[in-house]
């Protein structure tokens, strides 16, 4: 099936280049959002007629897209999931997540906007990308954790294998300061039983005495 790019396509081409495709990909995303059309005569008539006019748009969203990504490149996110002590998500996070979380710092994302590289499933740092334009892409980082404080330390450069070791040594430490507790009260008291075995006897020599 042909059709004409009303705009530049990854992989596809650029803006009133006419091209073949599967229907199903046609009908399902470079129609409905309006990316291309069929390449009947009547469209590539029509096209060309609107030729000047669609340039000239393009550029206008293509500068405002790059001023944007401007701002928007290099920006962390955070997002707050349940996950294991390993850092595994109960869930996942998703294009939606992303789009919400950079909304909420006062940016204006759109999900489809957003492409992930993988399923985000662990806690950490992930990055993704942002298609702001058919010609200007910028990336931003998703801060996965399971609090604003745990993102903090994330963000300073810890991994949830670090921070989960961190606090197993913690822990281990406070657990030997309470043997150590434990084991110098029981020294005491081994010291203090001979001195009260001693006094018992001087006491008794006493009343012998007496």
């Amino acid at each position: 099936m042909q059709v004409i790019l009303l705009e530049r396509v990854a992989k596809l081409g650029q803006m009133g280049d006419v091209v073949s495709v599967k229907e199903g990909y046609a009908r399902n995303f470079l129609l409905p959002q309006k990316k291309a059309l069929w390449a009947s005569k009547a469209n590539i008539e029509a096209f060309e007629g609107q030729k000047a006019q669609l340039e000239a748009r393009n550029l206008e969203t293509k500068r405002e897209a790059e001023q944007l990504a401007e701002k928007l490149d290099g920006q962390q996110f955070v997002v707050i999931r349940s996950a294991s002590d390993g850092g595994a998500l109960y869930g996942s996070v998703s294009t939606r997540d992303a789009a919400e979380a950079a909304n909420e710092e006062g940016f204006t994302l759109d999900r489809r906007q957003v492409a992930l590289n993988a399923p985000i499933k662990e806690l950490g740092l992930h990055h993704v990308t942002v298609t702001l334009h058919p010609e200007v892409i910028a990336t931003i980082e998703l801060n996965v954790a399971r609090s604003p404080e745990e993102a903090e330390l994330q963000a300073s450069g810890k991994s949830i294998q670090e921070l989960a070791a961190e606090e197993e040594a913690a822990a281990e430490f406070e657990i030997q300061e309470l043997f150590d507790d434990i084991g110098a009260a029981q020294n005491e008291d081994d010291e203090d039983a001979p001195r009260e075995a001693q006094s018992d006897e001087q006491d008794q020599s006493e009343d012998d005495r007496s």
